[in-house]
């Protein structure tokens, strides 16, 4: 059989710790460095190096008590020799004193508990300098380690493309001095709301696959439940942070509902509630009364507050729609926005008759971003038939058809449209 042996027990228990220090400490980590220095760039490449340092002393020499603070002691090591390489300026020289020991605490590095400043990574990847399109992706390679081929595939963008926009992003942190800490209170909602857009797009890019079955994306929604987890954790007492969380806890409750056996759509209202995750239901719940409490309602909270009108059928049966009328009826009034117009035109169909539905569509319709807009083609074609307008309803269907990607849903559309 030649030489080859067996993973020796060490090797896998110091893979193992390595696998779990970065899936918990990689962000933190990070972000440590990088608020010192304010260049992201080099802080991973001196973390990266840092766990290839822990894959090979940690099966000879033992896992250390604290992971976490080896890694953060080597990364600074590397850190501060990749800057002595380079120093050729004062600004060079002041990162070096950012990161060099100048106490004895600091000569006790492995054992030292380490500040959690990923939130401020977090603010500083959303900043309105960084492109819109790149923040989601750079929190999910900075905060949480994704490579950058990873994000490429789940975002349907070609490597080198990504690679360049994380790069770039990277860069204007730096040159630009972009900071790394929480903004001031009067400042925190409308900063926030860009941190949470940012992990909701993430989190929405996994959910809304084409196939719905493809697990590089099903695994980006995990970890945008991830990052809203963190925000949550670090922000208490902020209620859209606990208002995300809980719609996206919501929507990956019905993962396992969306197909049936053979891979057919199958819409929220026929479900089977029975294959929801109650457990994950049930913390959403929680996450939505304890925001509640907290006074201050706000997009996140409302579209969370649908779903757990939508989700009551598990007890009693049917939706409560006068619920998810007047719910949406106040998010059309807090954000303007004719995709909930949508929304709310399907749910007051429900309680008034598909003609009442119509007319709200109508007073959209002529929003030229509702054109090539495949909800609003499916719902005005689903309302046109309740109403018996059957032409109308097959003018409908054939748009809904020619814009959907999916091929299940695809599917499902033309039945509806077999039915006229």
């Amino acid at each position: 059989m030649g030489d080859v042996s067996p993973q020796a027990p060490e090797t896998g228990a110091a893979r193992r710790a390595a696998e779990t220090a970065a899936r918990h400490s990689y962000g933190k980590l990070v972000a440590f460095l990088s608020r010192r220095t304010h260049d992201v760039a080099a802080a991973q490449d001196a973390l990266s190096a840092a766990f290839e340092a822990a894959l090979q002393q940690w099966p000879i020499q033992g896992v250390p008590a604290s992971p976490e603070a080896w890694l953060m002691a080597v990364a600074k090591r590397q850190a501060i020799d990749a800057q002595r390489r380079t120093a050729t300026s004062d600004a060079a020289t002041d990162d070096l004193l950012l990161l060099t020991p100048v106490s004895t605490e600091d000569k006790n590095d492995t054992e030292r508990e380490l500040p959690d400043d990923r939130l401020a990574l977090l603010f500083a990847c959303a900043h309105p300098a960084i492109e819109r399109s790149v923040r989601a992706p750079l929190m999910l390679q900075t905060v949480l380690g994704l490579d950058a081929a990873a994000i490429a595939s789940a975002f349907l963008v070609p490597p080198t493309t990504m690679g360049q926009r994380l790069s770039r992003a990277k860069a204007k942190i730096k040159q630009a001095g972009i900071p790394f800490r929480l903004p001031e209170r009067e400042d925190l909602p409308e900063r926030l709301d860009t941190v949470l857009d940012a992990i909701y797009a993430a989190f929405t890019q996994g959910w809304s696959d084409p196939s719905g079955l493809d697990p590089r994306h099903h695994n980006l929604s995990d970890e945008g439940i991830w990052l809203g987890q963190l925000v949550a954790a670090l922000l208490p007492n902020e209620p859209e942070a606990l208002g995300m969380l809980a719609l996206m806890l919501h929507a990956h409750a019905r993962r396992g509902a969306r197909r049936d056996a053979s891979g057919a759509y199958i819409p929220l209202a026929q479900q089977d509630p029975n294959l929801w995750d109650t457990s994950l239901i049930d913390e959403a719940e929680r996450l939505l009364h304890r925001a509640s409490t907290l006074h201050a309602i706000g997009r996140f909270q409302l579209e969370a507050a649908v779903q757990s009108a939508h989700v009551i059928r598990r007890f009693t049966g049917q939706t409560d729609w006068p619920a998810v009328a007047q719910l949406y009826g106040a998010l059309a009034e807090l954000t303007g926005s004719p995709v909930v117009e949508i929304n709310r035109a399907v749910a007051v169909a429900e309680c008034e008759g598909a003609a009442k539905g119509l007319e709200i569509l109508d007073s959209v319709a002529d929003d030229p971003r509702l054109a090539s807009y495949q909800p609003y083609w499916a719902a005005r074609a689903h309302l046109l038939q309740r109403n018996g307008e059957a032409l109308a309803a097959d003018a409908a269907y054939a748009q809904a058809i020619g814009l959907e990607l999916d091929p299940a849903v695809r599917r499902y559309l033309q039945q509806q449209r077999n039915r006229l």
